[in-house]
């Protein structure tokens, strides 16, 4: 395995860690962890992560799972589908916690469930037809899972099988005014990966062929639509997709990364916008960016931190008036203030098919704004900070790591975890590292 996919599999586990520990007490980790800590462990128990409690290996990925994603601030990888690949992070830890796998396996298998998670997206975009992309990241967590416990060709096939056959999600999840679930749906992808790939295991055969059969994906699902996998990474010279992946710099939806930076950029210039002072703002984006964060009515009047975070309108607003974009500005006395909304009502937000031709490689974000004196302020971005094409290095995701646990975790111990994990190939098993990160 090249050492520059090893370097990115490590900064993704340090940023993983980040995110999930920074929302460990919002109220649906909490949740998530509760019903974790409230079920019985067994032989097949992992660590509920930022404690010392176990639970069963599935229950526990779903803890950890929600903690990863709530913020919508890990990596992100674009293409046909959009989906986050970390997300099959937590259910790898606890494939390895149950299986006594090193931290070379671990790598191993974080490298293979991306390989599935972005080589799906990559074939097919099944929100074209309803389902939400955390189904790739059923599949990517089983294969990911089976290579971690050491599952043979025809095991591993069997996990697919059932991770196909019992988990699918509704696109409904993304759509109009969004719930807590929004950040847990993946969690339960991972989760469902992990028990799918236990039962193969055990030697539980699943349906099959779960493609091409009469009743299979492409017929039912795909409402008869096929699709051929691209060559997987590291076999005749394909890269490894991991490396195509972005970690994010602010917590939004990715597509609206780009506009955080063109906006920042703009108060660069003038100075933190006044709403009272702005004749209007025009936002030049692309089709995905406009479907996802634009159009629905709810994104323009966005009233839970899902929705907020997926309103490029109140992103940009937001960042436009305060100067920065971070955590706080998803609380809801932020989202629900008058002078945001007063900025987002002289917004115009529309495609531009300069911008929509650089996509997926780029996010091409371009905002104008006029004043009432005269001044007009433009700006765009398409390649922000932590874009594959402008990745961060060991310090820029360790300062994003600290910006998030900072007061909430024992530093000393934090800086021997982060220690670990930049040695990660060497670690023999992942209790030494979780037992480092324990949430006060």
């Amino acid at each position: 395995m090249p050492s520059n996919v090893i370097e990115e599999t490590k900064k993704r586990v340090l940023d993983t860690f980040g995110v999930a520990l920074g929302a460990f007490n919002e109220e649906p980790v909490k949740i998530a962890r509760w019903i974790a800590e409230s079920s019985s462990s067994s032989r097949l128990a992992a660590t509920i992560w930022g404690t010392l409690n176990r639970s069963p290996a599935d229950h526990a990925t779903f803890a950890n799972g929600c903690a990863t994603r709530y913020f919508d601030f890990n990596d992100t990888y674009l293409s046909k589908e959009a989906l986050h690949p970390s997300d099959v992070i937590p259910a790898i830890f606890a494939a390895a916690e149950i299986s006594g796998a090193n931290g070379k396996r671990i790598i191993e298998g974080i490298v293979a469930a991306y390989e599935v998670a972005c080589r799906l997206a990559d074939a097919y975009s099944i929100r074209s037809r309803g389902w939400d992309h955390v189904v790739y990241i059923s599949v990517a967590s089983a294969v990911g899972v089976a290579k971690v416990l050491g599952l043979d060709v025809n095991k591993i096939e069997h996990a697919i099988n059932h991770a196909l056959n019992n988990n699918w999600s509704l696109r409904q999840t993304r759509a109009g005014e969004l719930s807590m679930w929004k950040g847990c749906a993946a969690a339960n992808a991972s989760r469902n990966g992990v028990f799918s790939a236990l039962l193969a295991w055990r030697g539980m055969t699943g349906p099959a062929p779960i493609f091409e059969g009469e009743f299979g994906v492409f017929n039912v699902a795909l409402c008869g639509d096929k699709f051929d996998l691209p060559q997987m990474g590291g076999e005749d010279g394909a890269k490894f997709k991991i490396l195509e992946t972005s970690i994010k710099y602010w917590p939004v939806e990715y597509h609206a990364m780009s506009a955080v930076e063109a906006a920042l950029d703009i108060v660069k210039q003038a100075g933190r916008i006044n709403p009272d002072d702005v004749e209007s703002i025009e936002i030049k984006t692309f089709d995905v960016a406009y479907k996802i964060i634009v159009k629905d009515p709810e994104k323009w009047d966005p009233k839970t931190r899902e929705t907020a975070d997926h309103s490029m309108p109140y992103i940009v607003a937001a960042a436009l008036i305060d100067g920065k974009v971070w955590l706080d500005t998803f609380k809801p006395e932020r989202y629900l203030a008058e002078d945001v909304r007063r900025l987002m009502k002289k917004m115009n937000v529309k495609v531009d098919p300069d911008h929509d031709r650089l996509y997926p490689q780029g996010i091409k974000n371009t905002i104008i704004v006029k004043m009432k004196d005269g001044r007009r302020f433009e700006a765009s971005s398409t390649y922000p900070p932590g874009h594959f094409k402008n990745p961060l290095d060991r310090k820029g995701v360790e300062n994003k790591f600290w910006n998030l646990v900072k007061g909430s975790v024992d530093e000393d111990k934090a800086r021997s975890a982060i220690d670990v994990i930049w040695n990660l190939e060497n670690l023999e098993c992942p209790e030494k590292l979780l037992r480092l990160l324990i949430h006060k």
